[in-house]
Order: C-alpha cells, then sequence, then structure tokens
C-alpha cells in the first residue's frame, strides 16, 4: 500500500513539473513560430485563399488563436461590466468575442500580399510579466516603410504561460480601440446586445478590397 502511495505522489508530482515546464514558454520563440506558421499557409494556400478568402479564418483558429489570452481580452474590454454578467452572459459574451477575434485577424490578413516579415530579437525576460512583440512587414517597394505590429503578450500569474492579449497595429491599440467603440452599446444596451453584435460581426465575410472597419 505504502509503495503505491509513494507511486502515486511520484506521478502527481511529475504530471505538477512537466505542466509547469510547458507552461514556462519562451514568447518570442512563440511569437516566431506563430508567425511562420501563418505567413507560410497562407503562401501554401494562396490560389485557395484567393477563390475563397473565408479560408483564412481557418488558419487563424489553427495557427493564431492558440497564442491568444481569448478571456483576459475580452474581459479587458468589458472592463467594470465583467463583474455585474452573471456566469451565462459571460459565457456566451466570450464565445461571441472569439468568433469576432477570428474574423477580424482574418480580415486584417486578408491585406497580406507576399511581403517578407520580420520578428523581433529575443530580449531578457527576468521579472517581466507584460512585454510587447514587434513584428514588421516589409513591403515589396522598399520607398515604402514596413508595416509596424507590436504584438502585446503577458505572463499569466498562475501557469507562468505567456500568450499574447492586444496587438497594436501603426501605434493603434486593438483593446484600447473596442473599449472606446463598444462602451456605448454595454452602457446603453449591456452586455448581451454587444455580445449579439459580435456574432453579426464574426459572420460577415472576408473581403480583401474592403476598407478597415469595425
Amino acid at each position: 500500500m505504502l509503495n503505491k502511495f509513494k507511486t502515486t505522489i511520484f506521478l502527481v508530482l511529475a504530471l505538477l513539473f512537466s505542466s509547469t515546464a510547458f507552461a514556462e514558454n519562451d514568447p518570442y520563440k512563440e511569437m516566431q513560430v506563430a508567425a511562420d506558421k501563418i505567413f507560410s499557409t497562407m503562401n501554401a494556400q494562396s490560389a485557395a485563399l484567393k477563390s475563397n478568402p473565408n479560408k483564412l479564418k481557418e488558419i487563424v483558429k489553427s495557427d493564431l488563436l492558440p497564442y491568444v489570452q481569448v478571456k483576459y481580452a475580452g474581459a479587458l474590454i468589458l472592463g467594470n461590466y465583467y463583474k455585474s454578467a452573471t456566469e451565462a452572459q459571460r459565457t456566451a459574451y466570450f464565445a461571441a468575442f472569439e468568433n469576432y477575434l477570428v474574423q477580424a485577424f482574418a480580415q486584417a490578413l486578408s491585406m497580406y500580399n507576399g511581403q517578407t516579415y520580420q520578428v523581433e530579437s529575443p530580449k531578457d525576460l527576468t521579472g517581466k510579466t507584460l512585454i510587447s512583440i514587434r513584428v514588421l512587414l516589409n513591403q515589396p517597394d522598399k520607398n515604402q516603410q514596413p508595416l509596424r505590429i507590436d504584438f502585446q503578450w503577458r505572463k499569466n500569474s498562475v501557469t507562468g504561460e505567456w500568450k499574447a492579449y492586444d496587438l497594436v497595429a501603426e501605434g493603434v491599440s486593438m483593446i484600447t480601440t473596442k473599449q472606446n467603440e463598444w462602451s456605448t452599446i454595454l452602457r446603453q444596451d449591456g452586455i448581451d446586445a454587444l455580445t449579439k453584435q459580435l456574432t453579426d460581426l464574426s459572420n460577415r465575410n472576408i473581403d480583401p478590397n474592403a476598407k478597415p472597419k469595425g
């Protein structure tokens, strides 16, 4: 019985250690892996994406979303409205918000035209819990400035895992922008109305020729 107990304890400790080791990931490496996955997949499927841009949503789900703290980002946007929402309202909102992110990221990626990209070199993470990792999209025309996207990463205080939660495109934060855009509907109509709006937005088709919008 004692040996069985010792074996059980050993297995539990081994699982805890392995999960902790996995959680302590390197955000710079993760950012590079994510970029390599996304752009290599897009290049490989360029013909299919031209005929059906909505396939970009599948790429975002498989290659980008696993690196994003969807609930943390969604809670930041809700602000104080998160506390007053019921559990059912939160569940519905986060599901709609995740689908919205897929649509929004896919729409942004539809502007990609084979540019080369460069992920910022790794920096010391000692004592850091929030960092920004810059990705540059270099334009074919050397006279044009590269497009700058800064991905904001956060280290989970419990698991130690790094994940992205915001992106700043040319100095404009997605979180801040959406907080400002959606504050009115939250104040006037509540979280359920915002959830419905996000569901409607997430169902939009991807249009490479569309001007950026909501």
